[in-house]
């Protein structure tokens, strides 16, 4: 392996603190499974969705930028992933060395352009030859490491990423708008239908052509409905204290009436 000398990374003394600390936290969670009872009942299965919550809270600091509760929210991960390494030692499976070990090993794998002879031009070819290396490692496909359990539009992002890295694309952003237009046509021709199966497929290809169009346009699906998302819940709690402030209700206000409140809410915005 190359020896790769690392601009700006952690002194010495602060590589050396870092390890005392991890070690420190190793030994705090063998305290807590053994004489936490809460501790002690947690399995796989009863962590699983407080980890899926815990990376949620990390990606609301992300978005938010919060550099403080980013480091909390790692802190937390990191805490999990102990919890889980914790258990597999239990069962004589693995232990955190295991899981340090496997992923320092992956990375150097896979990163031969850095640690071995693989040359490379850019970015795409890093990810070819990532996927190529998934796959000498007995991945029998490309899409073997997209996690069924993934969000459906981040699913797709990454599914189409991933078939990107082996040349089955695209070539520019025209192509993709206009197969966007033929699945939004061929969704209008199933509604007039009313064939609800095949409009269901004909909805699915339209977002997934629409992710695809996103990526070309280097625009995070994910990120952009949840701004959405995020921007309509702002606007409807503004409109709803408007309506209370005139001693009103949402309920006893026509569409009109309230589309006028919004987009006064709208201009302000802007404004």
């Amino acid at each position: 392996m190359k020896n790769i000398e690392v601009a700006n990374g952690l002194s010495e003394a602060r590589k050396k603190e870092a390890g005392v600390l991890f070690e420190n936290l190793i030994h705090l969670m063998d305290q807590l499974r053994e004489h936490c009872p809460w501790d002690k009942k947690q399995t796989y299965q009863t962590l699983r969705s407080l980890t899926i919550e815990e990376l949620y809270e990390l990606v609301d600091a992300l978005q938010n930028k919060n550099e403080k509760n980013i480091k909390e929210e790692l802190g937390d991960l990191l805490l999990h992933i102990l919890f889980y390494s914790k258990i597999g030692h239990e069962n004589g499976t693995f232990d955190i060395a295991d899981v340090v070990q496997a992923i320092s090993t992956k990375l150097v794998n896979r990163h031969q352009h850095i640690f071995g002879d693989v040359q490379v031009e850019n970015e795409a070819d890093v990810k070819k030859n990532w996927e190529t290396i998934k796959l000498k490692e007995g991945k029998k496909s490309i899409l073997e490491g997209v996690p069924n359990a993934l969000p459906a539009i981040t699913k797709a992002m990454r599914m189409q990423e991933k078939a990107k890295a082996v040349g089955f694309d695209w070539d520019n952003r025209t192509q993709v708008w206009d197969k966007l237009m033929e699945e939004m046509n061929e969704l209008k021709v199933e509604i007039a239908h009313t064939n609800k199966s095949k409009m269901e497929d004909e909805l699915g290809d339209v977002f997934f052509a629409l992710i695809n169009y996103s990526r070309f346009i280097d625009i995070d699906p994910e990120a952009a409905l949840d701004s959405t998302n995020r921007k309509f819940k702002r606007r409807f709690m503004a409109m709803e204290q408007k309506i209370y402030a005139q001693n009103k209700t949402m309920q006893s206000m026509n569409l009109k009436e309230m589309d006028e409140i919004w987009d006064e809410i709208k201009k302000t915005e802007k404004q």
